[in-house]
């Protein structure tokens, strides 16, 4: 086992902590946090499926192309709670449905799934930072802040790990495509690195909310 392995095994357990305290916790979140954490349990199962199949040398890739089509359904569905006052759900959904006949078409045509499906990920990633982005905006909304209530802090920590990962995401799409080889290795523990702030940022959302909670 090289160390590029030994760094994305790390990088796993921040996603199982995260999955398995936001199930402890999840009849006492509000319905935004209870959609979020559905994202949770899909990307925990996904992911460790996927990692199996890499410590096994068998292809992992389909499960992203699946993880990609349903992470983002996911995350849509939780940004339409959460910027409910904000952008009329239609057009969250109208959003979904084309990136998800996206995939679909690009899975068949241009990137099989097979292979590293690079171009869904790229629009991904830029649908993500737009609603996370909408989401700092709506948030520093007075009236929003007093209807979210004490869930704010964690909405807030949850959007900053999606902005982060989804962002430093991008910026490593660009290096594989442009860098050397070589240096792919080390861009992929980069992104082992980032993956692993977005779940410490998941967990303190739903450890926050889950404090506020106690008497």
């Amino acid at each position: 086992m090289n160390s590029t392995e030994i760094v994305i095994i790390i990088s796993h357990l921040p996603i199982v902590i995260s999955a398995v305290y936001a199930l402890v916790v999840y009849t006492k979140l509000e319905r935004e946090l209870r959609v979020f954490a559905w994202f949770v349990f899909a990307s925990a199962i996904i992911q460790l499926l996927a990692l199996v199949l890499a410590l096994n040398r068998i292809n992992n890739l389909p499960l992203l192309h699946i993880y990609v089509a349903a992470g983002f359904m996911l995350l849509a569905w939780f940004y339409k709670n959460v910027l409910a006052d904000f952008i009329q759900p239609r057009i969250i959904w109208a959003t979904t449905i084309c990136f998800l006949i996206y995939t679909i078409v690009n899975s068949l045509f241009f990137e099989p799934i097979r292979t590293f499906n690079s171009n869904a990920l790229t629009v991904e990633s830029v649908l993500v930072i737009i609603l996370s982005l909408s989401t700092f905006l709506l948030l520093l909304n007075d009236i929003v802040k007093e209807k979210r209530g004490a869930a704010i802090k964690s909405i807030n920590w949850i959007n900053s790990g999606l902005f982060i990962y989804y962002s430093s995401s991008l910026l490593i799409f660009f290096l594989t495509r442009n860098f050397p080889r070589s240096l792919n290795e080390y861009t992929w523990i980069l992104h082992s690195f980032f993956s692993i702030i977005m779940y410490c940022c998941f967990f303190m959302g739903f450890w926050t909310r889950r404090r506020n909670l106690v008497p």
